[in-house]
C-alpha cells in the first residue's frame, strides 16, 4: 500500500478506521469517562483538571447525569463516540452504562471506539457484551518491541473473537522507532485492524515531564515533538499489509477539533448569533443586574425581535444580534459587547469588544 497524505502532515497506508473517519467528519463526540488510570505515562497529556480525577465530561461538557451525555451527542449530530480517560475500565460499569445508553438512544450503528491499557478478560468481555465496536489497545512503550506473549496479545485475540473490531493506539516517540517498527510487524502478523501512531505532543499538564526528557517542539506555532515527523515518514515508507495512521496534534486541533466545533455552531447557534467560518459564535452581550426589565424594555422601547435576543440567566446576561446591539447600545446606558467564543458547552471566549 502507498502512503497517503492527509491535513495538517497526517499519512496513512491503508483504509481509515471508522473512528477516525467519524472524527474527521467532526461528529464523533469524546466522552471521558473517568481521569482514574493505574499507568502514568509521562506523555499523557491529560489536564490537571481531569487527571487521576473521577470525573465525566462529554467533549467540554461536564455531565452530571446522563441527559448530558445525550445532550452533546445530539448538540454535534454525533455518529459515535470515542470513549477515553484516564482509563475507561477503571470506570467499567460507568462505561458499559454509556455505551448502551447511547446505543439505545441513537441506534446500533452508532459506533463507539475505547482505549484502554486493560489486559483484564473479565473487562473486555463485558465491553463486548455491552455493544463496544472497536477496541484500541495502547500498548506500554516498554513492551513495543515485545509483546508477542504479553497479557495485551491475548486480550486483542480475545476481543477479535467476541466480534470487536481491534487496533493499536500509542504515542510516536522518536527514539523508539526500531520498537514501533517491531510493534507494528506485531499488529500485522496478528491481524489486527490498524495501528495509529500519534504526534507526540506538548501540552499545559506534561510540559515539565517532556522538557526534563529532553524533548522539543518541532517549530514555535506547534505542540508536536521534534523528530516525530520524520520518524513517521520512515514509517509508513514500509510496504505494510495493516493500515498504518499517523495522526499530528495540527491535525487534531486544525481539523478535528474545529470540524466539530463547526457542526456544533450549527445546531446551537440561535437566530441572534452570527456563525464565523471557523465555527465561533459572534454575539451582542449586556450584562449586570435588572436583565429582566432591560428584556422588555429591548422589546418595548427599542423594538428589538425577541427571537433576536434572550434571557441566558445561568450567566447573567442577555444575548442579542450583535447588529442590533451596535446600533442602540449608545442610547442604553449600560456595559454593552460584541463577544467572540466557541459554541463549545464551556462557551470559552476568544475576543470581547466594548460598544461606545
Amino acid at each position: 500500500m502507498t502512503p497517503a497524505d492527509r491535513p495538517y502532515g497526517s499519512r496513512i497506508q491503508g483504509r481509515l478506521p471508522v473512528g477516525c473517519a467519524q472524527c474527521t467528519e467532526g461528529a464523533k463526540m469524546v466522552l471521558f469517562v473517568t481521569g482514574l488510570c493505574s499507568f502514568h505515562c509521562f506523555y499523557c497529556p491529560v489536564s490537571d483538571e481531569k487527571m487521576y480525577r473521577d470525573v465525566v465530561f462529554a467533549d467540554e461538557k461536564r455531565v452530571e447525569r446522563d441527559e448530558d451525555v445525550l445532550e452533546e451527542a445530539r448538540a454535534i449530530r454525533a455518529k459515535g463516540a470515542g470513549i477515553t480517560g484516564g482509563d475507561p475500565v477503571e470506570a467499567l460499569d460507568r462505561t458499559c452504562h454509556y455505551i448502551r445508553l447511547l446505543k439505545s438512544e441513537f441506534g446500533e450503528e452508532f459506533h463507539t471506539h475505547l482505549y484502554t491499557m486493560s489486559t483484564d478478560p473479565e473487562s473486555i468481555r463485558r465491553l463486548a457484551t455491552a455493544g463496544l465496536d472497536e477496541l484500541r489497545l495502547h500498548v506500554p512503550p516498554g513492551l513495543w518491541s515485545r509483546v508477542a506473549g504479553t497479557g495485551f496479545e491475548a486480550t486483542a485475540r480475545l476481543a477479535k473473537s467476541l466480534g470487536m473490531t481491534v487496533g493499536l493506539e500509542v504515542p510516536l516517540i522518536p527514539e523508539r522507532e526500531e520498537d514501533l517498527r517491531r510493534l507494528i510487524e506485531w499488529a500485522e502478523a496478528e491481524g489486527l485492524a490498524f495501528v495509529n501512531l500519534d504526534e507526540m505532543e506538548f501540552s499545559d499538564a506534561n510540559f515539565a515531564r517532556m522538557k526534563v526528557r529532553g524533548y522539543a517542539t518541532k517549530h514555535d506555532l506547534s505542540y508536536g515533538v521534534r523528530g516525530a515527523d520524520a520518524a513517521a515518514l520512515r514509517l509508513l515508507g514500509r510496504p505494510w499489509r495493516i493500515t498504518v495512521h499517523y495522526c499530528t496534534s495540527g491535525y487534531k486541533d486544525g481539523w478535528q477539533l474545529r470540524t466539530r466545533i463547526k457542526r456544533r455552531a450549527e445546531s446551537v447557534a440561535g437566530k441572534w448569533d452570527v456563525v464565523t467560518e471557523d465555527g465561533t459564535l459572534v454575539k451582542g452581550v449586556i450584562e449586570g443586574e435588572g436583565l429582566d426589565a432591560l428584556l422588555r424594555e429591548l422589546a418595548r422601547r427599542h423594538r428589538v425581535p425577541t427571537d433576536l435576543m434572550r434571557l441566558d440567566g445561568s450567566r447573567r446576561r442577555i444575548e442579542i444580534a450583535p447588529w442590533i446591539l451596535e446600533e442602540i447600545a449608545p442610547r442604553l446606558g449600560r456595559p454593552s459587547y460584541v463577544v467572540e467564543e466557541y459554541p463549545t458547552a464551556d462557551g470559552l471566549e476568544v475576543e470581547r469588544m466594548r460598544l461606545p
